[in-house]
């Protein structure tokens, strides 16, 4: 292929975007009661949400399937060939099918609207055309049309598929958000890798706890503080009251600001220089949860507590260790 010469990508990248952002920016035009009713069919559904489409509207079809899938509205994508040829028994009465085609006329989607009507499926489309078959058949209808595709020649289907992703993560987050979905549900969906450990892994996994938990009292001197901390390799020491609750924390950071202080460090000692009223959390919480603290607070350790007392520590490279960073 002969390069050709004096032509400006930077320029047609660029057109591309704005023609699709505008595309986007005229979906919230038809954000409507069908947006609302597809919403209220799946919320009831007592199934599956199956997701179908032909061609690039398929490939589309099938992320919407797996946002939802990840995100709590259990879902699944059925090729429409396929599904005229056996896959048809993937579909019952109670799942909510998700019909996509730009024209709404798709021959290979069009062909199961007696099927889905027979057995009492209930239907969403989502097309460009809302006189169309497709999107006549529907008990609701999302409209995902554009006036012109970023394709300079308006025929591949490019600003059409995009606003038709963008109502499907719409779809998604809606359903989301009304289910009150949260985090922890979304990491069940997601145990594998880096996500996984983010957001399933917890403080009571990784923390230091029983003689691992670095401990003096607030009259332990600043010099024999030190020792404690090193000895535990955690570069801080909690404090604790005669009473054996939390009074502090003294870390290398509280050291530092002794000296630039002028304290006497030979004759000081933990309530002269400890934190008072430090961060915490608990053995339940999330690792990921610890990290925000860390990073908001710019601290580099945590006590965990529980019932008010100490049962264990963590710091910033426990967390790197478990991957959670």
């Amino acid at each position: 292929m002969i390069e050709p010469t004096n032509f400006n990508y930077i320029d047609s990248a660029l057109r591309t975007i704005k023609l699709e952002q505008e595309a986007v920016g005229t979906l919230t035009n038809h954000i409507d009661d069908s947006f609302t009713r597809a919403c209220k069919l799946i919320i009831q559904c007592r199934g599956r949400v199956v997701v179908t489409g032909m061609g690039k509207s398929g490939h589309i079809g099938t992320k919407i399937a797996a946002t939802l899938a990840s995100t709590g509205t259990p879902a699944f994508f059925v090729h429409p060939g396929e599904a005229s040829h056996g896959d048809m028994g993937m579909i019952t009465a109670g799942d909510v099918v998700i019909a996509m085609s730009n024209s709404g006329e798709t021959s290979e989607v069009t062909s199961l609207l007696p099927l889905l009507k027979r057995m009492g499926t209930p239907l969403i489309s989502m097309t460009g055309k809302p006189l169309s078959t497709l999107a006549q058949a529907a008990d609701s209808h999302l409209y995902t049309g554009v006036d012109q595709e970023a394709c300079p020649l308006d025929l591949a289907p490019t600003s059409s598929t995009t606003c038709a992703l963008v109502m499907g993560d719409a779809l998604a987050i809606a359903l989301l958000e009304a289910k009150g979905f949260t985090a922890e549900d979304f990491a069940f969906s997601h145990p594998g890798g880096s996500l996984g450990r983010r957001l399933l892994l917890k403080v009571e996994n990784i923390m230091h706890s029983g003689d691992q938990i670095p401990v003096v009292n607030e009259s332990t001197t600043l010099s024999e503080a030190l020792l404690v901390a090193t000895s535990k390799g955690l570069g801080m020491t909690t404090v604790a009251k005669n009473d054996g609750s939390l009074a502090g924390i003294f870390t290398d950071g509280d050291l530092r600001r002794a000296i630039d202080h002028g304290v006497n460090i030979q004759n000081a000692v933990m309530t002269d220089v400890m934190t008072r009223e430090c961060k915490t959390t608990t053995p339940g919480a999330l690792a990921a949860e610890a990290l925000k603290i860390m990073e908001d607070g710019k601290i580099n350790a945590l006590v965990v507590q529980s019932d008010g007392k100490t049962v264990g520590v963590i710091n910033m490279h426990d967390l790197l260790r478990a991957g959670v960073i």
